[in-house]
């Protein structure tokens, strides 16, 4: 009787134990789908900060008609990384366990941009480290000087070196009724040179239009599904070299491609979700900005960007070749002032200097006209310490492509098809 009693006991229990409800386990999956969810309804409180997204329409539109607050926003952040946290950091596939901390990377940006957006005041370097995981070094004005110093002895006569400089670059401005069909040979040997080296999806394809008012020279506007809307400002003069940066930053190896690989490797091929928002104030942005830098190096190496101009740009543009040379080490010491502006920013974002000085240091410095001065004035009054990922980004990421061996498209083929970090580049 004791027995058959004993047995009926063990037999509820059972029973009500298969009847309890399970207590959900948490995964990658189901933080990076909150993690999107965080980023769209950030979009909705700041206007650009998605760059680009091709996930489910649903998803934008449940974000749009009930977005948090951003006090709200930022516990939904926090809760984020306690759950990543909360995760096993190990895993036999190394991709898991890159991704947990390409997510962790995010949702701490994120947190940082929503700290910022609820009225915390970061220090330019402290919110670039913030934002996309790196801290720029700010040099003094003065340690560029001695680039001017070389670059007034290659552009000599009277007049500002600012003065010189553009009367100089005037020589190789598109002109405006030209500008399609030099920007159409551009990128399409920027794609030819590219596709050479990285496969891309067969449906790949964009769009290019030139518009005005923009506080950038170039956008890619990635639509997912492989294509982009590109962008070109044309309020200012476009210059025969500047068509083969556009190309290659904008479009391949850059903005696009980096976009069509990501979407391909990640979204299509694995279903990880995260991959197809892009937060502009993310990581992400260091990475992308700096590949599409970089690409330009890589597309056209050595002397192939002058090679390419002259016998190809030049005629289409209706443009005299023969002081290019001299044009390309122009535009090669220029490079070594990139920085400069990190600077000028540093300054003025914090108050030390005004606008009207930090516009007089831009011209300075980048060796343009006020009026373009003025409009790069407007980018960072806009993005801020998003600047760091061109020139900081472009050194990054070729630092590290070129340690990977001596088949830099082959490095640049696994960055952009990857969620390495900038921390990881700096290893």
């Amino acid at each position: 009787m004791r027995g058959w009693v004993l047995g009926c006991i063990l037999m509820l229990a059972s029973c009500a134990t298969a009847g309890a409800p399970k207590t959900p386990t948490d995964s990658l999956d189901a933080v990076a789908r909150d993690y999107v969810a965080l980023t769209l309804e950030i979009g909705e409180r700041e206007p650009g900060y998605v760059d680009a997204y091709y996930g489910p329409a649903e998803w934008k539109a449940a974000a749009k008609a009930h977005p948090r607050t951003v006090a709200e926003l930022k516990a939904g952040a926090e809760a984020l990384t306690a759950r990543l946290n909360a995760l096993p950091a190990a895993d036999p596939d190394p991709m898991v366990v890159q991704r947990r901390k390409y997510l962790l990377a995010h949702v701490a940006a994120a947190d940082a941009r929503l700290r910022m957006l609820g009225g915390e005041k970061l220090s330019f370097a402290d919110e670039a480290e913030a934002l996309f995981g790196v801290r720029p070094v700010l040099k003094p004005l003065s340690n560029y000087d001695p680039v001017l110093a070389r670059i007034d002895a290659l552009i000599p006569g009277e007049g500002s070196l600012t003065d010189r400089v553009t009367a100089f670059k005037s020589h190789y401005v598109i002109p405006k009724d030209r500008l399609q069909v030099v920007m159409d040979a551009a990128i399409a040997e920027c794609r030819k040179r590219t596709l050479a080296h990285i496969p891309l999806p067969a449906n790949e394809s964009f769009t290019l239009a030139f518009v005005g008012d923009k506080p950038w020279s170039g956008y890619n506007y990635y639509q997912g599904n492989a294509a982009s809307k590109i962008e070109i400002n044309a309020d200012f003069p476009i210059y025969t070299e500047r068509a083969i940066d556009l190309g290659c930053h904008e479009g391949y190896p850059g903005h696009h491609v980096y976009n069509a690989l990501l979407e391909q490797t990640f979204v299509r091929d694995r279903g990880w979700v995260e991959m197809s928002v892009y937060p502009l104030f993310s990581p992400m942005s260091f990475d992308a900005e700096g590949s599409a830098n970089y690409g330009i190096d890589l597309a056209f190496p050595g002397h192939e960007g002058v090679d390419f101009e002259k016998t190809v740009l030049f005629p289409l543009a209706g443009l005299d070749p023969a002081t290019a040379e001299k044009k390309a080490q122009l535009m090669a010491l220029t490079r070594e002032l990139a920085r400069a502006e990190y600077t000028i920013a540093d300054d003025y974002l914090s108050g030390r200097i005004g606008r009207e000085e930090a516009i007089a240091q831009l011209a300075k410095y980048t060796l343009t006209e006020p009026a373009k001065a003025a409009q790069r004035l407007r980018f960072i009054d806009t993005y801020r310490s998003y600047i760091i990922n061109y020139g900081l980004g472009r050194d990054t990421v070729q630092a590290w492509v070129e340690r990977q061996g001596p088949d830099h498209w082959a490095g640049m083929r696994t960055l952009l098809s990857s969620q390495i970090l900038p921390v990881d580049l700096a290893d």
